[in-house]
């Protein structure tokens, strides 16, 4: 298999990780009118959850990157593609748990920071039984302070 198609199928993987963690997320946050202590300890347990299956996800991914760029010829830009990614994940792994903590600072029980790895969209799952406009306007200003993201591009989802 040629090292353009193996990137081609890493990025496939790595995309479908992405929609199964989405799908993942839709399936285990499932709403009823009444919340009972089974609501409760899934949105309790979200985080934590979501948390380690991105890690799980992020090593998975460094190490198929750490492949490539051992097997790549140095000179070759598949190397050179697959350290700017493996660059670029580590950056994006650091400012999620950045705005993780700094969100938490202010007050908030618990959050989590997605941002697309191709698009400048972030999400903000915050653990909150309602969402303020200060609370959004606080948020909001975390992440265009750190990242410089427009709030257009900013979507906050509170679970309760």
């Amino acid at each position: 298999m040629s090292k353009k198609r193996k990137i081609v199928v890493l990025s496939c993987m790595i995309a479908l990780l992405a929609v199964t963690a989405v799908f993942n997320f839709v399936l285990t946050t499932g709403t009823a009118s009444t919340p009972d202590d089974s609501q409760v300890v899934s949105s309790a347990n979200y985080f934590t959850q979501y948390r380690s299956e991105r890690l799980t996800t992020r090593n998975e991914e460094l190490l198929q990157l750490d492949d490539i760029i051992e097997t790549a010829a140095t000179d070759s830009p598949e190397r050179a593609e697959a350290l700017s990614m493996k660059i670029e994940i580590t950056e994006m792994t650091e400012k999620e748990l950045l705005l993780e903590n700094l969100i938490k600072a202010y007050g908030f029980e618990d959050a989590v920071v997605v941002m697309g790895l191709e698009s400048n969209n972030i999400n903000v799952i915050t653990k909150s039984e309602e969402l303020t406009t200060d609370d959004a306007i606080i948020i909001y200003t975390i992440i265009a302070e750190e990242t410089g993201t427009s709030p257009e591009n900013v979507k906050i989802i509170p679970i309760s």
